[in-house]
C-alpha cells in the first residue's frame, strides 16, 4: 500500500487539497516540487535515518503539517524516526483486530467521514463502561499511532478536533490507570513525530474527575494545547462547537452510527494492504550510532519519567 491510495473512509469535498495548499503556499506545483526534493536530498544525506524512500505523498503531507516550513519538516521526520528508536513500545503493533482486540471493547475510536467547513478532521473517541488496566490504556496508545499512520497516508487535511465522549465511565477510576509518562510521551509522538494540529479537544462528561486530568495535562502539554481544551456537558453544548450535521446519530447528527463507523474503520486497519503498510513504517526508524549531532535525544526527548512541554505550532 502506498501512502496517498484513496480511503473508503473519508470524505475529502472538491477543491479541499488545492485550498489547503493554498493556506501554507503549497499550491504553485513548482514552489511543491522543489519543496519535496529538498526534503529527499537531505534525507538521503543523514547517515541516522534508516528509511530513504519516503513516498513523496508522505513528505507533501508533512510539509503540510508543518505549515510549508521545510526546515521543520526536517524536524519532525528526524523526531518520529528517533521516537520509533527510543520507544519502540509504541510501535509493536501492526493489527487492530488480532493485536488490539481487547482495546475495542473499552474504547470506540473513529474519524468522521465529513470534513469541517475549514477543513479539519473530527475523531471521536466514545469510551464504554468497561474495566480500565494499565496494560489496556498502552493497548489504547498503540491503537492512536496506528490510527495517525492511517490517516497521515491517507487523508488530506488542515488539522483535526478530538471529541472524548466520557459519560458512560468513571473518570476517578480510568485516571487513576493512566501513566502520566506513557500519557506524556504519546502525545509528544501524535503531536511532534506526527504533526498533528489540534484545533480544539471537546470532553462529553460532567465528571468532576475532568479538572483532575485537565491538571494532570497542564503538567505534560504546553498551555496553547490545554487552552484548545472545552468541557461540554451535554449534546446541546457539543453542537455549539462541532457541526451538528456530520455528527453520529447518537450524537444528534446525520451521520451514520459510531458503532458502525468504528467497525468500518477497525476494518480498514485491520486490512492485508495496512497491515503491510504498517510493518514497513515501524521500521522507519534511526540508526543513533550514526547520528552527527549528539544533542537530539536531550533536546526532545527528555529523561525517562521527566515531564517536558511540547510545542506547536
Amino acid at each position: 500500500m502506498e501512502a496517498g491510495s484513496e480511503s473508503s473512509i473519508f470524505k475529502v469535498p472538491p477543491g479541499a487539497v488545492e485550498n489547503i495548499k493554498k493556506i501554507y503556499n503549497l499550491d504553485k506545483i513548482e514552489r511543491l516540487e522543489e519543496a519535496i526534493k529538498i526534503l529527499q536530498d537531505w534525507i538521503q544525506k543523514q547517515d541516522h535515518i534508516i528509511k530513504k524512500d519516503f513516498s513523496k505523498h508522505y513528505l507533501e503531507k508533512t510539509l503540510i503539517t508543518c505549515k510549508g516550513s521545510v526546515e521543520k519538516s526536517k524536524k519532525q521526520i528526524d523526531r518520529l524516526c528517533t521516537m520509533k528508536t527510543l520507544m519502540p513500545q509504541y510501535f509493536t503493533k501492526v493489527n487492530v483486530k488480532t493485536e488490539l482486540h481487547k482495546v475495542l471493547e473499552i474504547a470506540w475510536v473513529c474519524p468522521l467521514p465529513t470534513l469541517t467547513d475549514d477543513y479539519y478532521r473530527v475523531v471521536m473517541v466514545k469510551f464504554t463502561d468497561k474495566e480500565f488496566t494499565s496494560d489496556l490504556i498502552m493497548q489504547y496508545f498503540q491503537f492512536a499511532i496506528i490510527l495517525v499512520e492511517y490517516i497521515k497516508a491517507h487523508d488530506y487535511v488542515n488539522g483535526f478536533i478530538g471529541i472524548f465522549d466520557f459519560r458512560d465511565i468513571n473518570l476517578f477510576d480510568l485516571i487513576s490507570k493512566l501513566n502520566p509518562v506513557e500519557l506524556q510521551q504519546c502525545a509528544t509522538i501524535v503531536i511532534e513525530g506526527y504533526g498533528a494540529r489540534l484545533k480544539s479537544v471537546q470532553i462529553l462528561t460532567v465528571s468532576k474527575a475532568i479538572d483532575v486530568l485537565i491538571k494532570i495535562f497542564k503538567h505534560l502539554v504546553s498551555e496553547k494545547i490545554v487552552n484548545r481544551i472545552y468541557v461540554q456537558p451535554t449534546l446541546e453544548d457539543l453542537h455549539k462547537a462541532i457541526p451538528k450535521e456530520i455528527l453520529p446519530v447518537e450524537y444528534g447528527g446525520n451521520e451514520r452510527s459510531i458503532e458502525k463507523l468504528r467497525s468500518e474503520f477497525v476494518e480498514e486497519l485491520s486490512s492485508e494492504e495496512h497491515v503491510e503498510y504498517m510493518k514497513m513504517m515501524n521500521k522507519a526508524c534511526s540508526d543513533e550510532t550514526k547520528r552527527h549531532d549528539g544533542k537530539f535525544n536531550e533536546e526532545y526527548m527528555g529523561t525517562p519519567g521527566a515531564f517536558r512541554c511540547l510545542s506547536v505550532d
